[in-house]
């Protein structure tokens, strides 16, 4: 069954800084979830309700190899976060290309 990526899920697993080392260190293969605690200056427990947060989000895939449990990134939730953010982009875009056109042809009428 493949998980519906809810992009409000997305950005709030994506706001603490824990989490998003946790998926740019996943994206280049797999890394256990031990491993991975080595790297944070918190428990074991913790790095896993990391891990647990981005894996409801959509982010990252944990699966058990032997008895290592790996996580890896989901590109498809990180394509959901860019995807809206392009969207934002284009209409902050038009925004401005309009003040500038009123900008200028205010500027041509004051002459």
């Amino acid at each position: 069954m493949q998980l519906a990526i809810e992009p409000d899920r997305v950005f709030t697993a994506l706001a603490d800084a824990t989490r998003r080392d946790i998926v740019r260190r996943a994206i280049d293969g797999e890394e256990g979830v031990v491993e991975l605690a080595g790297h944070y200056p918190m428990s074991f427990a913790a790095v896993q309700k990391h891990v647990a947060v981005l894996e409801r989000a959509g982010l990252i895939t944990k699966r058990r190899i032997g008895r290592r449990k790996v996580v890896r990134t989901r590109v498809e939730g990180l394509r959901v976060a860019q995807r809206l953010l392009d969207q934002y982009e284009q209409l902050w875009r038009g925004r401005i290309d309009r003040m500038t056109d009123l900008v200028t042809t205010n500027e041509e009428s004051d002459r």
